[in-house]
């Protein structure tokens, strides 16, 4: 197996910066691993590098590094330019606004695993109208700060050069757009479940 690390020296302009690129897994590194690790060192974003080993341009992502020939110690020349600290700005926010959605996730997939088991029989039953419309509440909870946080992206103006912030926005609206349908089939579950539980106790008192 192939060292799953890979000490390189990367020329920008006048900079040099050595680096190490580690493959994902303790599998060996790809290209794309190393134009990941060369943008957190020079911030050229990886749409934006042009990347030269021994002469020959690299471009294939997927591509192991000694496939490419590029080995141990290697020289690789960068050509490509940073963004501007404007957009820098706004992909700091956009990442900082994903961290929020993540967490956002997280809660809604607690409540989900919750209900599925009050539905597999995990409660007892005089305790499941309560707990089910504290789901309910949780939910449209969660789903109230999705739609704060797309107000959020629907606020930020940005110009259209700003193609690394605009890529990022569009994928963090689809997102909490997924995520908000989700909420929708949770409410809807519980809703179900609630109309079944009032069924059985009206059945049961008559």
């Amino acid at each position: 197996m192939a060292d799953a690390a890979v000490t390189l020296t990367v020329t920008h302009g006048t900079a040099k910066h050595n680096i190490e690129v580690r493959g994902q897994d303790g599998v060996e590194p790809l290209l794309k691993d190393m134009a990941d690790a060369i943008m957190q060192v020079t911030g050229v974003p990886l749409q934006s590098q042009k990347l030269i080993c021994k002469g020959k341009s690299l471009r294939e992502m997927e591509q192991s590094l000694s496939s490419l020939g590029v080995k141990q110690g290697c020289k690789v020349m960068l050509i490509g330019k940073r963004n501007s600290p404007e957009e820098e700005a706004g992909l700091k926010k956009l990442k900082e606004l994903e961290k929020s959605v993540e967490q956002i996730l997280k809660k809604l997939e607690k409540v989900d695993g919750e209900l599925t088991g009050l539905k597999n029989g995990f409660l007892a039953k005089d305790l499941q109208a309560e707990a089910l419309g504290k789901l309910d509440h949780r939910v449209k909870g969660t789903a109230e700060q999705f739609m704060k946080l797309l107000e959020q992206l629907d606020s930020m103006s940005l110009p259209e050069n700003f193609s690394d912030c605009r890529i990022k926005k569009k994928g963090l609206v689809k997102a909490i757009q997924t995520h908000l349908a989700l909420c929708d089939r949770i409410e809807a579950s519980i809703s179900d479940q609630q109309t079944k539980l009032h069924s059985k106790n009206f059945a049961l008192s008559e």
